[in-house]
């Protein structure tokens, strides 16, 4: 495995939850187990899962975001200045499959960073029974910055009161820097080397559809993207040089279903302008177009993480196509800088992909295999 993350087999981080895991959640939510004894059922699926990536292989360790209901509202809702709410017409986002659960955000104050956010404890917890080996490394995942952004302004109904708590959105874009830039910081307090921020917005700005819509309102699409990237930057302008910080663009994930389609090239420029330090990229099917946007990667020293490998169903992808498919990316990226992922978690929301444990574990074993053909240094 390469040395230094990303490794050459990683992963996007979320895993399917152990039947027992959901049980307890239920109970939870129907009162009949208190939030100590949830989260002693929590540390026990945790524990299993990092022996299960030890076991498969991995050198990357994630606690399968098994302590969330989403892989993103989550965390923004325990920001300062954000709420979580169900929608008077349900989630706002219509995916290609399963709706997705009827909750969502929205910005009720001047936003930043909560210094008592509970996953700097979760990670913690990661770091403890991930790390005692010193073999391995812990990876915390995070919602982008730009995903306040977009529920507020590009995808609301029009009820969100953004505008008036900022008059000037250019306050607002400055607080959501501020806000990651504290994060940053508070992760790499509590030891965490390795962090993500996952990210559906350039899905979103890349696909065409959501383009036509963005100009009916008014909106111009690359102006936003190249807002989203300075809100990126600026939130990644104190990273320490000893933390890699990735990034992973999703176009959905939810029951197996996705939400957007369409090419990395309306956002390729702005995208590799950001400052990562590596970028997890979905090209498990024609809706991520091909490898041609990689072309505007510019930052040498940063990898391109190719998500060859499906993580919505389970059959398993050929080996020599994948194979083939890292060595046309190489017209782009040298082979050096690149490394091999599934196309998104197995997991994104709680209720899971459309596969089974088993198979969740052949796919991560399928990646190690090509990895070990393709690598000299895996």
């Amino acid at each position: 495995m390469a040395i230094c993350p990303p490794f050459r087999s990683d992963v996007v981080g979320s895993y399917l939850r152990p039947d027992y895991l959901h049980q307890a959640r239920r109970d939870f939510e129907a009162g009949n187990i208190s939030k100590e004894e949830l989260t002693r059922v929590e540390d026990r699926a945790i524990n299993e899962l990092v022996e299960q990536q030890k076991a498969a292989g991995l050198k990357v360790i994630t606690d399968g975001e098994f302590r969330r209901g989403f892989w993103h509202l989550d965390f923004i809702e325990n920001l300062n200045g954000i709420e979580g709410f169900v929608p008077d017409q349900g989630y706002n986002q219509k995916f290609h499959g399963k709706a997705a659960p009827s909750y969502n955000i929205r910005v009720v104050g001047k936003v930043s960073f909560n210094p008592n956010h509970p996953f700097l404890a979760h990670f913690a917890y990661l770091k403890k029974v991930a790390e005692a080996d010193g073999q391995h490394t812990a990876k915390a995942t995070i919602p982008s910055p730009t995903m306040i952004l977009r529920q507020e302004l590009l995808a609301n109904d029009g009820s969100s009161k953004v505008k008036e708590i900022y008059p000037d959105l250019a306050d607002f874009y400055a607080d959501l820097a501020a806000t990651y830039k504290d994060a940053v910081k508070a992760y790499y307090a509590a030891g965490c080397r390795y962090l993500q921020f996952d990210d559906t917005n350039w899905a979103f700005l890349s696909d065409a559809n959501k383009q036509e819509e963005l100009k009916a309102k008014g909106i111009d699409s690359g102006e936003i993207a190249k807002i989203c990237a300075q809100i990126i930057n600026g939130a990644l302008s104190d990273k320490p040089s000893d933390m890699t910080i990735t990034t992973h663009v999703c176009r959905g994930n939810h029951a197996s279903s996705w939400l957007f389609s369409g090419g990395y090239e309306p956002v390729a420029e702005e995208l590799f302008s950001t400052h990562y330090d590596g970028y997890f990229l979905e090209y498990d099917n024609d809706r991520a177009g091909d490898f041609s946007p990689l072309r505007h990667w510019n930052n040498k020293s940063s990898q391109i993480v190719l998500g060859l490998v499906t993580s919505k169903f389970p059959e398993l992808e050929d080996k020599d196509l994948i194979k083939a498919r890292i060595k046309e990316a190489t017209e782009y990226v040298p082979l050096d800088n690149l490394c091999l992922s599934p196309q998104c978690g197995f997991a994104s929301t709680e209720e899971g992909n459309k596969l089974s444990v088993d198979d969740q574990w052949n796919k991560i074993r399928l990646i190690n295999d090509i990895v070990a053909d393709v690598w000299k240094d895996a």
